[in-house]
């Protein structure tokens, strides 16, 4: 692939996200409290198992889950609870847009198979925008920070570190983007959003080097 590539992260870069929104639903949901579902699923490291490719299907994640906290977990009450933690970064979507416009653009996201399986219900502008190149840690077998991450992300597309521009909220990741010699942009918040701008105009300065 001869043009440049524009990769973003999803959590609190295309969409904020939090946590606090999402629990209380899936307690909800499943009638297990707040406390035994983090304390066994998050606590035990089975989510950050699942990022790493650990439970390779939508299926073996909600089995895992129903395993692990005793609660029986639907498909569609897991993208609910999702959902409801997840909220639209208009600026940030512009920018995802105008990345699109210049060259290609893809997800580089540290998240489960099942998320992959759900973008297109959790964020369809996103889904649309990216097609195939909707990269989770889950399906490159590393989670950001790790350095082969980027690499297999960059060889699924076929693209050089230098013709690679990167998104993300995370400082850590964003300099191990650029310890590879990918031009990356650290996302933050702002008085009154994200520095959504600032991200629209690196896109472009990248675009015209």
């Amino acid at each position: 692939m001869s043009r440049d590539v524009f990769f973003f992260d999803c959590d609190k870069t295309l969409y904020d996200y939090d946590f606090r929104k999402r629990l209380p639903r899936l307690a909800e949901l499943t009638g297990v409290s707040q406390y035994h579902l983090a304390d066994t699923w998050w606590a035990g490291g089975f989510e950050e198992a699942a990022e790493r490719g650990e439970l390779a299907t939508t299926e073996e994640y909600l089995a895992a889950f129903a395993d692990v906290t005793g609660a029986t977990l639907t498909l569609e009450q897991w993208q609910e609870a999702r959902a409801a933690a997840m909220t639209r970064i208009d600026g940030s979507i512009a920018a995802l847009h105008l990345a699109a416009e210049l060259g290609a653009v893809s997800l580089l996201s540290n998240n489960p198979v099942i998320f992959k399986d759900s973008l297109g219900v959790l964020a369809p502008d996103v889904a649309d925008l990216v097609g195939q190149n909707d990269l989770v840690s889950a399906v490159l077998g590393a989670r950001k920070p790790e350095r082969r991450i980027y690499t297999r992300a960059l060889g699924r597309l076929g693209v050089l570190p230098e013709n690679a521009f990167f998104a993300d909220d995370s400082a850590t990741n964003v300099e191990g983007a650029r310890d590879y010699g990918i031009t990356a942009f650290q996302l933050v918040p702002t008085a009154d959003g994200f520095n959504t701008d600032e991200l629209a105009d690196a896109i472009r300065a990248f675009s015209e080097r």
